[in-house]
């Protein structure tokens, strides 16, 4: 009876989720300007990449943690997750096995997940690259994984260095992937607007040729590398 208890409590069937009009919201924008707004934090480690330069990928979090080498968790997520979510894995940035391929990847996309987010290996590259689904891993290895160790589903993670609740918002793009924690989405897009429409005139003002950044010498001479009153 314990060890059936203690199983049940592994596997967190009800969690609360980002709201998809949130999530709609929030893939207009490129991970890097929402990884600014919340304040340079929760950025995975650029390790871990989209396959191919084209995807993307927002969502709430499934989460999931695995030993090295073994997916049987992976797959207890792919069957509860709901369409729209983001499975993300906490892999330990272990290589020396593939955590998912071509098979798993296919059945994601067929149940509607947006994507699968990986800290280790995946496999069958070929396939997935050319697929439309999004997969983010640390590397490739063609060795298949064992499915006979018990692992965690929607508890608190921490994938590549970033902290993750279960229902977090996850943002994906070619730069990579960052974390927003689900109750601070809607104010930090809020910032993440201003901060694009900011961005747009800086680029603008660019191409018009005010080149210098405008902040620059104040900055320098607050770091000590310019005396009062002195100018570039």
């Amino acid at each position: 009876m314990a060890m059936t208890e203690h199983t049940f409590s592994m596997l967190q069937r009800d969690i609360t989720r980002v709201d998809a009009e949130l999530v709609q919201r929030a893939a207009e924008f490129q991970a890097a300007i929402l990884a600014d707004v919340a304040g340079r934090r929760g950025t995975l480690h650029g390790r871990v990449k989209p396959l191919s330069a084209r995807m993307k990928v927002a969502g709430p979090a499934i989460t999931v943690e695995v030993r090295p080498g073994d997916n049987l968790a992976i797959h207890a997520a792919l069957a509860i997750a709901q369409p729209g979510d983001v499975i993300v894995v906490d892999g330990k940035g272990d290589q020396s096995c593939a955590l998912i391929g071509e098979i798993m990847s296919t059945q994601a996309q067929a149940a509607g997940i947006a994507g699968i987010i990986i800290d280790g290996a995946v496999r069958d590259a070929d396939a997935l690259t050319q697929g439309a689904f999004p997969v983010f891993a640390a590397g490739l290895n063609p060795c298949g994984p064992t499915k006979s160790v018990a692992g965690r589903v929607n508890h608190p993670v921490s994938v590549a260095g970033a902290a993750i609740q279960p229902g977090d918002l996850i943002i994906g793009d070619t730069d990579g992937v960052v974390v927003l924690p689900r109750a601070e989405v809607a104010a930090l897009l809020e910032l993440a607007q201003k901060k694009l429409d900011g961005e747009n005139r800086r680029l603008q003002a660019i191409r018009q040729g005010d080149i210098r950044a405008p902040w620059l010498e104040e900055a320098l001479r607050a770091a000590g590398m310019l005396t009062s009153g002195e100018t570039l």
